[in-house]
């Protein structure tokens, strides 16, 4: 299931590339339990979500650099984790559950 067409602002600090969400994303979705637009547009706008600061600092060196992946995690209920990976690159981000990693 692709997401759908997201408002995304003039705000982002970076092309997503191409945006792909796995099987287990794509099933909540489904079933109504995550709507993961929020947490793109916090991830493309450099909000980390639940990092320490030593992956911020990582996040924000690597979007300065273009040499290093982004990482993003964000706590979406007590039970639901959604994790957000750009590539190096920035061809493509991913969304996904921790376990699918």
């Amino acid at each position: 299931m692709a997401l759908a067409v997201l408002n995304l602002g003039s705000q982002a600090r970076f092309s997503p590339g191409q945006v792909v969400m796995t099987a287990g994303v794509d099933e909540l979705v489904r079933q109504g339990r995550l709507n993961p637009s929020p947490y793109l547009r916090r991830h493309l706008h450099g909000d980390w979500g639940d990092l320490d600061d030593s992956d911020r600092r990582q996040n924000d060196a690597a979007l300065q650099s273009g040499e290093d992946r982004l990482f993003s995690s964000y706590q979406v209920t007590r039970d639901l984790k959604l994790w957000i990976i750009t590539e190096w690159d920035r061809s493509v981000t991913t969304l996904l559950l921790p376990s699918e990693y």
